[in-house]
């Protein structure tokens, strides 16, 4: 088989850059709205008077709603055409920016995130197939790996400007730099090339309904997991089936449903009848170890998104621009890389890098979770984190690649509805995971901490409820314990150093187990192709 592509006479008609402008501030819009987010969860809870798991629920629902929507999105956009309704559905991201810059609760900003995840359910596929329309060759290999570069740069850039609007200001200003984007991006979207759509094109409605609600039920289950319980059913669960928590059951109906997508699916296709996404793109074991990769790097990526911005503004109390500035090594790491890595493709194969970047990310939590402190300025956490974002900068590309260059000419927005379902499920996991595991560990720590200190006698512990806790910094432990105890100072000392170090141990349990998770990838990284990335095929050809 033939992968190499002849440049010479593809570049004699290379196009102007202005579309993939339009595109590229496109992806920007998108990641940035999510990167967004982290670092304005310290101003949403003092804003609304809510826990950080409650304000973290919008980076949920927004993932909930691409992962779920993102494959109608694809379909929508073959048969309207993807000019028109990517231009629909950037308009609509930016009145989602509208409702989080001026919402009166959490409620609407969670309202809109999920306008914004449905915006995204159709950008992120019509980004796919409008790359392939619009270029070819090596223009199109360096707009391919523009995408992952802009998620790297709006990431790098949302921590750092929203960190500082956030200090500065509030954080509701820094979603006006995502209304600002909408605008550019719909002002752009003239330049792109016009596309009729195919009016005959069918939407699979029972496929959409199974695969939407695997995704809710996934994604709620896993979000709900600490709050619910893990298996027998808390007082904030919504109900129980004989004592059980809901939670672990619509884990459970969620991957039945999914099940059930996949068998209704390939019945359609053995009938003749248009699936909602034709399952040839995962049709051999390359595409599916691209799939899988690229779900555990973006689940890591969101765990980590969380985790630092959890522990700097609401364990220790520090500002939002402290976020961004203990994220920049990572998020320029990441942007690097990404934007560096399609020149070692000629040199090295996918299957290679893919082996290598997990092996150093699993390398760079492993190295994390011994080092870390509550101190994120420390050399050896920086390393670990710029570690971290080589292999992460590495993968985000490398997998995208692989993935939309695999499948032929007419499958172009399909294989760009898996990407987005796969993304953003993982997004949603890996922030609700992260979330769900260490309230988890923190309250087995502080429980146990508890039982063994002679300092904190048993009705100081049920005055607070110690053994039932969330994040907290050590500020807000002695206020509680001053204004609504009468523990001694000696008492309220011993309580802020039994919380302190069970949060510490928290943060490095809870890396050890990302860095087994990244480990889990490898073998699968080993199944990626071992020849160089071509060209995807353009979907109207």
């Amino acid at each position: 088989m033939t992968t190499d592509i002849d440049d010479t006479s593809v570049d004699a008609e290379r196009r102007s850059w202005l579309p993939m402008v339009g595109l590229f501030f496109a992806q920007i819009l998108m990641s940035f709205n999510v990167a967004a987010l982290p670092v304005s969860l310290g101003g949403m809870v003092e804003d609304f008077g809510v826990a950080p798991t409650t304000a973290s629920t919008t980076i949920v629902v927004y993932g909930l709603a691409v992962a779920a929507l993102v494959m109608v999105g694809s379909k929508l956009g073959q048969r309207v055409g993807w000019v028109l309704v990517f231009r629909v559905v950037v308009a609509t991201f930016g009145c989602s920016a509208l409702m989080m810059i001026l919402s009166p609760s959490v409620g609407w900003a969670i309202a809109g995130q999920a306008v914004a995840g449905a915006s995204a359910a159709i950008i992120v596929p019509s980004l796919v197939a409008l790359i392939a329309e619009n270029y070819r060759g090596s223009q199109q290999a360096t707009a391919i790996g523009s995408l992952g570069s802009a998620r790297a740069i709006s990431g790098m850039s949302a921590f750092f400007l929203g960190g500082a609007l956030g200090t500065l200001v509030g954080w509701r200003p820094v979603f006006g730099i995502v209304l600002a984007l909408a605008v550019l991006v719909f002002a752009l979207s003239f330049t792109l090339r016009s596309d009729r759509g195919h009016a005959g094109i069918e939407i699979d409605l029972v496929a959409a309904v199974l695969v939407g609600a695997a995704v809710v039920l996934l994604t709620l289950g896993f979000n709900n997991l600490n709050s619910w319980g893990v298996f027998f059913a808390s007082k904030d669960a919504p109900f129980d089936v004989l004592g059980m928590s809901p939670a672990p059951l619509m884990i459970l109906l969620g991957v039945i449903l999914g099940q059930a997508f996949f068998l209704w699916t390939r019945k359609r296709m053995r009938e003749g009848k248009a699936p909602l996404v034709d399952l040839s793109v995962l049709g051999s074991s390359r595409e599916r170890a691209a799939v899988y990769a690229m779900f555990i790097v973006v689940a890591l990526e969101a765990a980590l998104n969380f985790t630092v911005p959890l522990y700097i503004q609401i364990v220790q109390g520090r500002t939002p621009f402290d976020t961004s500035l203990a994220m920049i090594p990572f998020n320029l790491t990441v942007f690097v890389t990404a934007t560096l890595v399609v020149r070692f493709y000629k040199t090295y194969s996918p299957r290679t890098i893919g082996v290598f970047s997990f092996t150093l990310t699993t390398v760079a939590l492993a190295w994390l979770a011994f080092v870390v402190t509550n101190n994120w300025e420390t050399v050896p956490t920086i390393a670990g984190l710029i570690v971290f974002g080589v292999g992460q900068g590495a993968l985000v590309t490398l997998v995208f690649n692989v993935l939309v260059t695999a499948s032929p000419r007419e499958l172009a927005g399909d294989v760009g509805s898996v990407r987005g379902t796969t993304q953003n499920l993982a997004s949603a996991v890996g922030t609700a995971v992260a979330g769900a595991l260490l309230v988890t560990i923190l309250s087995f720590s502080v429980g146990q901490a508890v039982v063994s200190n002679v300092d904190l006698p048993e009705n100081l512990v049920a005055q607070v409820d110690l053994d039932q806790v969330n994040f907290v910094s050590n500020d807000q432990l002695r206020e509680v314990l001053e204004a609504n105890t009468d523990a001694t100072p000696e008492q309220v000392d011993a309580a802020v150093t039994v919380n302190e170090d069970a949060r510490l141990r928290t943060l490095k349990l809870g890396l050890l187990i990302l860095a087994a998770v990244s480990a889990t990838a490898i073998l699968p990284a080993s199944r990626l192709p071992d020849y160089r990335p071509h060209e995807i095929p353009d979907p109207d050809a």
